[in-house]
């Protein structure tokens, strides 16, 4: 019962770790010293919206490393989410919370990109901004709560998976495989 997994478990733990420290590090840190230091509105977002745009790629190779070792470790777990009970809910609860953190930080991507073209010195920027008007207070509280909605969510992951570590000891295991037979067998007769 006992295969070792380690390099699909640590891309898909390392790549949740980095996705939830990294937007939790953004809202309070990053967004946090942008206040400290930016002076008016639009410097604060500019500052903010150049970090940002740094994480994104190290985010999106944390993101893709999570999502395959996720992929590889269901592969690896069918029988246990088909048998054990318990597991089928928590993957279910897993595989929608990872979807709405998928959401929340694309939905962030884009506000901040809206933010980072309407506070741009750069004429291109302005040119595009220009073409797609938003408002912007509107946007910047939009974005606020996006951000802070990536950690709360990827944190519930992390929880998620201390839960999935637990069910995966051999104590927990049978238990669980006899309760969802006698459960299947009920519901048979």
């Amino acid at each position: 019962m006992s295969e070792r997994n380690t390099a699909i478990r640590s891309l898909h733990d390392l790549g949740l770790a980095a996705w939830f420290g990294g937007s939790l590090m953004g809202a309070v840190g990053l967004n946090g010293a942008a206040q400290d230091e930016g002076g008016t509105e639009l410097s604060r977002d500019r500052i903010s919206s150049s970090g940002w745009a740094k994480w994104t790629p190290v985010n999106a190779a944390a993101i893709g490393a999570h999502l395959f070792g996720g992929g590889g470790l269901l592969a690896m777990n069918a029988h246990r989410v088909a048998t054990q009970q318990g597991m089928g809910a928590s993957t279910a609860a897993k595989t929608v919370l990872t979807a709405a953190a998928l959401a929340a930080t694309a939905y962030a991507r884009l506000l901040g990109k809206k933010v980072e073209l309407a506070s741009s010195t750069d004429p291109d920027d302005a040119e595009k901004a220009a073409k797609h008007p938003i408002d912007l207070d509107k946007a910047r509280r939009q974005l606020a709560n996006a951000q802070w909605a990536v950690p709360a969510l990827t944190g519930c992951l992390v929880v998620l998976n201390a839960l999935h570590g637990e069910q995966q000891r051999p104590s927990e295991q049978l238990p669980g495989m006899w309760e969802r037979a006698r459960s299947a067998a009920h519901l048979m007769s």
